[in-house]
């Protein structure tokens, strides 16, 4: 302790600082692990929350949609070389096979047209 000019008592070397710690500082590095970290917590907790009740893609098991009744729905497998137009064209000869592969790619939540072989499609009421 010491005697300040005022003559009461305080800590030697105080001067005009603050009572409390620096500032912390972070360099141009340490900023861009703070960063990275946040955004891998919340890309985790976005998948924890969100992602594990959407598979993309995954049609074996899901059930048929609830606006359609199960007894209408059929599955069809895809055979190899087999294109998605023809599985709509057979499905349904007399209807236009655009809107049958539409219906089959909203259906199955396909985002193009490719399909593989052995990948099962549920194919919509008629």
């Amino acid at each position: 302790m010491a005697v300040t000019p005022d003559g009461t008592l305080g800590r030697a070397g105080s001067g005009t600082r603050g009572a409390g710690p620096p500032p912390l500082r972070l360099t141009r590095r340490g900023r861009a692990v703070v960063v990275a970290f946040i955004a891998g917590l919340l890309l985790v907790l976005l998948w924890l929350t969100a992602g594990l009740g959407a598979s993309a893609g995954d049609t074996e098991d899901a059930p048929p949609p609830a606006a359609t009744p199960a007894a209408r729905v059929k599955t069809v497998v895809v055979e190899p070389g087999e294109t998605l137009w023809e599985i709509a064209a057979r499905d349904d000869p007399d209807g236009d096979p655009r809107i049958t592969v539409q219906r089959i790619a909203d259906l199955n939540g396909l985002s193009d047209s490719i399909v593989q072989p052995g990948q099962r499609l549920r194919m919509p009421a008629r």
